[in-house]
């Protein structure tokens, strides 16, 4: 039995919605995969940020024995911490790798009148 041309459909374009489909998906997935990196860079900004200030503070209360620890602690794995003491402040930057970006984060404080 003969089917006729109005069953057949247009021929040559089987399978279009499938592949387009999957070419949706994957644009989707792409999407989404960025925006994942992109609040996870903003997270891991937010703890050198966190880090940095209470790095600062811990110098300007004169306990920068305690530094290391803290920003090991608060900051993403792998961050480095660097310390400059200007009259009487403290800058207190920490920075991290992450995701092919340098994420970095800077505090001051005024140390405290006892302190040397």
């Amino acid at each position: 039995m003969r089917t006729s041309s109005r069953r057949r459909g247009f021929g040559g374009d089987r399978g279009t919605a499938t592949v387009e489909a999957a070419i949706a998906v994957c644009g989707l997935v792409f999407v989404l995969a960025v925006g994942i990196t992109a609040v996870l860079a903003v997270i891991a900004q937010l703890r050198c940020t966190d880090a940095a200030r209470e790095a600062a503070r811990l110098v300007a209360r004169g306990e920068e024995r305690r530094v290391g620890a803290v920003v090991e602690v608060i900051a993403p794995t792998g961050a480095r911490v660097a310390v400059r003491q200007e009259g009487d402040g403290a800058w207190v930057e920490v920075t991290a790798v992450r995701f092919g970006m340098e994420l970095s984060a800077r505090a001051y404080a005024v140390v405290e009148p006892e302190v040397e």
